[in-house]
């Protein structure tokens, strides 16, 4: 589906998605069955980026099939740090069973709030056990990043200027730096 930012084009969620995992659970190459429906297609895009729910069956396995690389935004909360243990411990199994070529991309905190001592927490925890796998670019909590989807509007359409869209712009920056220096 063409969206209204050049170059850019969406696939997105249906309800029916939910039903997915059941369905999925009962077919062969189950695990590869969206790297599969991806491959005719992906020659036309620059970049795809699967973005998946805050969980582990069987829809992330496939987008983590698919992929090559996996960016993971983390929000610094604490139950956010159990999740990232569980998550990169599937992320293991995913590269020694199904997807040899699956790097880890990074870490992006979100959600970081300064005047909150559990975000600095989160965020020294995270930067202590994975350096340089966490990016230095962190996204704050920001409203009009809250806002924005309400409004059927990318967070940079909706207010360019708010410190969500700046944050987000350095990543961006960030991302395209690290991979400059990876070719």
């Amino acid at each position: 589906k063409t969206s209204n930012v050049p170059g850019l084009d969406i696939i997105p969620a249906i309800v029916d998605l939910s039903a997915a995992e059941i369905e999925l659970a009962e077919i062969e190459r189950r695990e590869f069955r969206l790297s599969d429906a991806l491959k005719p297609a992906i020659s036309a895009y620059e970049y795809v980026i699967i973005d998946c729910p805050p969980s582990l069956g069987l829809l992330t396995v496939n987008a983590l099939c698919a992929a090559d690389r996996v960016l993971v935004p983390l929000q610094c909360e604490f139950y956010a740090l159990e999740g990232l243990s569980q998550l990169m411990r599937t992320i293991g199994s995913v590269q020694a069973e199904l997807n040899q070529n699956l790097t880890m991309q990074g870490i992006v905190l979100t959600m970081y709030d300064g005047r909150n001592r559990l975000s600095e927490q989160v965020a020294n925890d995270v930067r202590t056990h994975l350096g340089n796998l966490v990016y230095n670019t962190v996204i704050p909590r920001n409203v009009r990043v809250s806002e924005a989807p309400s409004f059927g509007q990318p967070v940079l359409m909706y207010d360019l200027n708010c410190t969500g869209s700046q944050a987000y712009i350095a990543l961006a920056a960030e991302l395209l730096n690290q991979e400059k220096e990876a070719a």
